[in-house]
């Protein structure tokens, strides 16, 4: 024996490739094309970094008011962490707890078994039907607990909110944690809800629709109870989670409600006619929701086109796993980098 056997061994999640190169379109980890709401400059740039050697507000109440006032709830419903990712390990940690098995789909984000496996909570995968959608009755069933990424990743799909609360409804001994990371470009929100059920965590994040991956954001919505206890597990890890420079820059983002839907509106404008020109070029997509096309292409096989993307530095996203390696995520870009993804794809699929 020695100390390795004593050593937690897990298959880490593995992230789209980061490319080192200047002159690529990066279409592969779902960034925001544009850039953040203009006050995120000016709350960095206007920082006092004398600040910077005191510890941060634990209760990061500064962004949490804007958020809570945004959606219309209390600041003790809102929990914010870095990143989306650091909200949803938290929530595996503080509500997984019962031994039996928590459920989720078999294709969605990745991340969903590595919490599990890491802090040894049982899981299930729920099989998506031939069209990527959720089966609601796969959920009707003695649980331990429920993920589901709405609209989902990689699909893009998007289940109505009425899907997910017959769903939330069915399970009141259990929480269900519904992650709606891209809900901000065609989903509906479970937000609306949490006065309803008291078993409901709703996950959103910064990355996506705000423009601000590198800053690291996310935040979750519950009633009171739910939000309590999973600061006091986030507590118990490490409370001081969120950088005073994040506060502010977050605030700042939730404050520019007009910039926000701009940006929004130009992505889903953008993945509107890119959906219809790769349907052009013999593309089969599914209806996606978020800021990402989920495409296969009807003869060519997804890894050569993506192989033939990256030789040319365009980045987009392939699995070589069951059900889904003869497809692509194709994340929006500006309306530039997607009309020379386009034409790249129309001279190589002649060939």
């Amino acid at each position: 024996m020695n100390w390795e056997d004593n050593v937690r061994k897990v298959v880490p999640y593995v992230a789209g490739e980061q490319p080192k190169e200047q002159d690529v379109i990066k279409l592969n980890t779902n960034e925001c094309p544009y850039p953040p709401a203009p006050g995120v400059a000016a709350a960095i740039h206007g920082f006092d970094c004398d600040k910077l050697r005191k510890y941060p507000d634990t209760d990061a109440s500064l962004l949490v008011h804007a958020l809570a006032r945004r959606h219309g709830l209390s600041d003790r419903q809102v929990f914010v962490g870095v990143g989306s990712d650091d909200v949803l390990a938290m929530s595996f940690l503080t509500f997984f707890h019962s031994g039996k098995p928590v459920l989720f789909p078999d294709i969605t984000y990745s991340f969903y078994d590595v919490w599990a496996d890491l802090y040894g909570i049982p899981y299930q995968r729920q099989p998506l039907d031939d069209n990527f959608c959720i089966r609601k009755e796969d959920y009707f069933r003695e649980n331990g607990g429920i993920v589901i990424a709405n609209p989902n990743a990689p699909t893009g799909v998007a289940v109505p909110q009425s899907g997910l609360e017959e769903i939330i409804r069915a399970n009141p001994d259990s929480v269900v944690i519904i992650d709606e990371a891209y809900v901000d470009f065609g989903g509906e929100s479970c937000v609306p809800l949490i006065e309803k059920y008291d078993n409901l965590l709703v996950v959103q994040t910064f990355s996506k629709s705000r423009s601000m991956a590198g800053m690291r954001i996310g935040y979750a919505m519950g009633n009171e109870k739910i939000i309590g206890y999973l600061n006091d597990v986030k507590n118990s890890v490490n409370s001081y989670t969120m950088s005073g420079v994040s506060i502010a820059a977050g605030a700042a983002s939730v404050a520019d409600e007009t910039y926000f839907q701009d940006t929004v509106a130009k992505v889903v404008a953008t993945r509107e006619r890119v959906r219809g020109e790769l349907e052009k070029l013999g593309f089969v997509c599914t209806d996606a929701r978020t800021n990402f096309l989920f495409a296969s292409h009807r003869t060519i096989p997804a890894r050569e086109i993506f192989e033939a993307l990256r030789a040319e530095k365009i980045y987009v996203r392939f699995w070589d796993k069951p059900r889904i390696s003869d497809w692509m995520r194709i994340s929006i870009g500006t309306d530039e980098e997607m009309d020379r993804v386009i034409a790249f794809l129309g001279d190589y699929l002649k060939k």
